[in-house]
């Protein structure tokens, strides 16, 4: 039989994952997984300004421990058959770089200059600029945020590039362009980082960076100009086509081959974000709405140019052709914190711990998520509940805003800490319902759900909620690294093992795992909690 297999890079937030699969059937190999070594120590990062750095040494370093883990464990005997690699990666995660598409903080004059490194998804240090840049679009002859759901984020590349530039004179004055991650990746593995020649991702550029090809690429310079006249100069070094994640984007550089023991001929996809390749890895299909479930959530569909025809889909991250699976649009929507929000409250619950019995905190640290869950389980929908909102890291969809804050309210002398966790759980499935509801409001149809991510795995309390929420099924892929393996069916259509998508998901994909049915009690009880947490979004978003 002949052997042909690929590589799957994933990129998360705290680490990175790589997996290698026999292309016939999805059969893992090996697998191997390192968390980013500076930003584990809180390395260039500042939670109180909202500003989330990481250092580009962190990629090369753990994409290098990564692969080599899963090159040891198959041993060159089964490494030799291997035919693709491909990466999925945050974002947007935008890095400004040199002439010559290095990132800046492999100089050594900005090594430690946290303006010169990667800008993870999740700063929020350029809400002023994605203001200037929202007001300007809406008055422009084009509205370049139209298919953005009619806000550019702060979260997004040209507000995050924008703001460096403009807080940053000596890193500005060496920025020649900048580099989505998920493109520089690319970029690096297969040796051309010259950014006017780099092929870039059309997942990151159409939902990060308002490019479309009736535009003629990205937005004009006449428009960024007014932003800023650098960002002309900028826009000049990105071409006016972009590239589907199942385009090659070349063969990995002859010097990382032997370091990381890869056949010289092992081809390079095009990265594209995490989110969208993992519903790819979930068997994404027209009308299935998947939720990639982590620290926050990214929700992604997937309908045919007929069924969309010219609407602009308001509120969301996004719809852009073929930025999932080409020949279809790809939506976009999510929750800027998901998990992140229940971490809060173990860190909040944790303080007395750490600060007064430190040498027990390892210990109670990984019990008390259970603790809270197994008191939150035997609570029904709205008893003594207290009412929140999930907005602790502002909100992405629908209708972005990142000034809005979490809250919570209902709040007695008699209220526990369960009552208060089972609230933050019903507050991101009331959040779930926002976007559920935008989608169908705005007549795209959602025939089912599917999850991925680590908490559709971990928590069955939380995936009922969100059933009974919603009141449709939800059904969980059983599937612990489902990014990493979109990232293998694609790298699999690159190198030409498969004509297709579809084909790949096809042969490689995952099963179905469990399936949460709704409650219909609850969800009408549900209902009504949910116009509390709409009366309360209201309120507290005009504050």
């Amino acid at each position: 039989m002949n052997k042909r297999y690929v590589i799957g890079v994933d990129y998360g937030s705290d680490s990175c994952r790589a997996i290698l699969l026999d292309t016939a059937d999805g059969r893992r190999l090996a697998e191997s997984s390192c968390n980013y070594p500076r930003w584990m120590k809180g390395l260039y990062c500042d939670p109180l300004s909202h500003r989330y750095r990481q250092h580009p040494l962190d990629y090369i370093d753990v994409f290098k421990e990564a692969v080599g883990g899963i090159v040891s464990q198959a041993g060159p005997e089964e490494i030799r058959f291997v035919e693709g690699i491909s990466f999925d990666t945050t974002a947007s995660t935008p890095v400004l770089v040199n002439e010559a598409g290095v990132p800046l903080a492999l100089l050594p004059e900005f090594a430690e200059e946290p303006d010169a490194m990667f800008v993870l998804w999740k700063d929020h240090t350029a809400i002023a600029e994605a203001d200037e840049i929202n007001a300007l679009a809406h008055g422009w002859e084009v509205d370049y945020t139209s298919f953005s759901g009619g806000t550019y984020s702060p979260e997004w590349g040209w507000s995050k590039v924008l703001h460096l530039l403009r807080t940053n004179d000596r890193v500005a004055s060496a920025a020649y362009s900048w580099m989505e991650h998920c493109d520089w990746m690319t970029a690096w593995l297969t040796g051309n980082t010259k950014p006017e020649t780099i092929l870039r991702s059309r997942c990151a550029a159409g939902h990060k960076a308002m490019w479309r090809a009736e535009w003629g690429g990205m937005p004009s310079e006449e428009f960024l100009g007014k932003l800023d006249s650098r960002l002309v100069a900028m826009r000049r070094t990105f071409a006016a086509d972009t590239q589907t994640a199942d385009v090659c984007a070349g063969t990995i550089a002859p010097e990382l081959a032997a370091e990381l023991g890869l056949p010289e001929n092992v081809k390079v996809g095009i990265g594209a974000i995490d989110a969208h390749v993992g519903a790819v890895g979930a068997s994404i299909s027209e009308g299935v709405l998947t939720r990639i479930m982590g620290t926050s959530t990214c929700d992604i569909l997937v309908s045919s140019y007929e069924s969309v025809g010219d609407r602009q889909i308001k509120g969301i991250c996004g719809q852009v052709d073929g930025s999932v699976i080409p020949g279809l649009v790809g939506f976009e929507a999510g929750q800027a914190a998901f998990g992140d929000v229940y971490a809060w409250f173990r860190r909040l619950l944790m303080w007395p711990v750490e600060n007064l019995l430190p040498e027990m905190a390892d210990q109670i640290k990984d019990a008390v998520l259970p603790a809270l869950e197994k008191g939150a389980s035997a609570l029904q929908p709205g008893e003594a509940s207290p009412i929140a909102l999930d907005w602790f890291n502002g909100r992405r969809t629908p209708d972005s805003d990142q000034r809005v804050k979490g809250a919570i309210t209902g709040l007695t002398l008699g209220t526990t800490a369960p009552m208060v966790y089972r609230a933050l759980i019903e507050a991101t499935a009331f959040g779930t319902k926002a976007i559920v509801d935008r989608f169908k409001e705005e007549g795209v149809d959602i025939k089912a759900v599917r999850a991925i991510g680590g908490i559709s795995q971990k928590s069955k309390l939380i995936m009922q909620i969100m059933s009974d929420v919603i009141g449709m099924p939800v059904t969980v892929v059983d599937c612990d690294q489902a990014c990493a393996l979109g990232a293998a069916m694609l790298a699999a259509v690159a190198c030409g093992i498969y004509p297709d998508v579809d084909s790949a998901q096809k042969a490689m994909g995952a099963p179905e795992g469990c399936t949460y049915s709704p409650d219909m009690v609850n969800h009408e009880l549900y209902s009504k909690l949910y116009a509390e947490y709409i009366a309360l979004g209201s309120f507290t978003g005009t504050r």
